[in-house]
């Protein structure tokens, strides 16, 4: 039996190709809960930005957010696992010295140093993110507010280079233009353990749903795990089962074949 389903956002809940949920998810996510199963979200994005769920808020009991470094459920923290203020200051030297953007996301304002054509292109076309308030100022975010993600806009060859100066991060690259830099205590395969903890839910009585690279670590953590067909090779590996794409019903194929709904 599953108590508590977790789902990555991007390429998993929504569509890339028409950033909506398809109604064959809504549809099975609604019946699951119906059926006593608790619904969480597990992305790589921060609140602030968290726009294309609409369709299903009201099914949802919480939230793993910027790849597990802030947890909570409905307005109770159940972790925040902020970057050292050392390693930012290295991420932004870095970025100001080989010239890439960089999002800041604080615990309360999202921020964009450095900004580049391609963050406009990623975000706010290909993820159809249009909230992003441009006139922020990102160091300023990095001086006064906890640091909970940095997201910087370089190619995986400069990846190494960039991670060596920040020795207690981890990087989550899930889009190949970008990737996510968090703590590294935090994962979402450690946000779900967290959350499992604070409610009270066996792990193994968990099913995770993901796509990307920073999906894996869930993956690997949840009782049972869950590959879209449009995955990474990687994490279809990891997984425990391989169901379609989000295009293709993957979602509400996996629930039935689990037999959660």
């Amino acid at each position: 039996m599953i108590d508590a389903l977790f789902f990555d956002i991007d390429g998993t809940l929504v569509s890339f190709q028409t950033h909506e949920i398809p109604r064959s998810t809504v549809d099975a996510l609604a019946q699951a809960k119906a059926n006593g199963t608790r619904i969480y979200i597990s992305t790589g994005r921060p609140v602030n930005i968290i726009t294309n769920l609409g369709a299903i808020e009201h099914l949802i009991d919480g939230f793993i957010t910027v790849n597990g470094a802030y947890c909570f459920v409905g307005d109770e923290e159940v972790c925040c696992l902020p970057i050292p203020p050392s390693d930012v200051e290295a991420m932004l030297r870095d970025a100001r010295e080989s010239n890439y953007a960089c999002i800041v996301v604080g615990e309360r304002d999202f921020s964009v140093f450095n900004d580049k054509p391609i963050l406009h292109e990623v975000f706010c076309d290909e993820l159809a993110v249009k909230n992003i308030d441009f006139s922020i100022d990102a160091l300023r975010v990095a001086q006064t507010q906890r640091i909970l993600q940095l997201t910087p806009f370089f190619p995986a060859s400069h990846e190494a280079a960039a991670m060596a100066k920040m020795p207690d991060c981890v990087s989550a690259r899930w889009h190949p233009a970008f990737t996510d830099i968090t703590s590294k205590l935090a994962d979402k395969g450690k946000g779900l353990a967290k959350m499992a903890r604070h409610l009270g839910i066996d792990p193994a009585r968990t099913m995770a749903f993901g796509d990307g690279g920073n999906d894996l670590a869930i993956i690997r953590q949840a009782g049972i795990g869950v590959a879209m067909g449009n995955a990474l090779d990687a994490l279809k590996q990891a997984a425990d089962y391989v169901t379609t794409s989000v295009d293709e019903n993957g979602i509400a194929k996996a629930l039935r074949h689990f037999h959660v709904i």
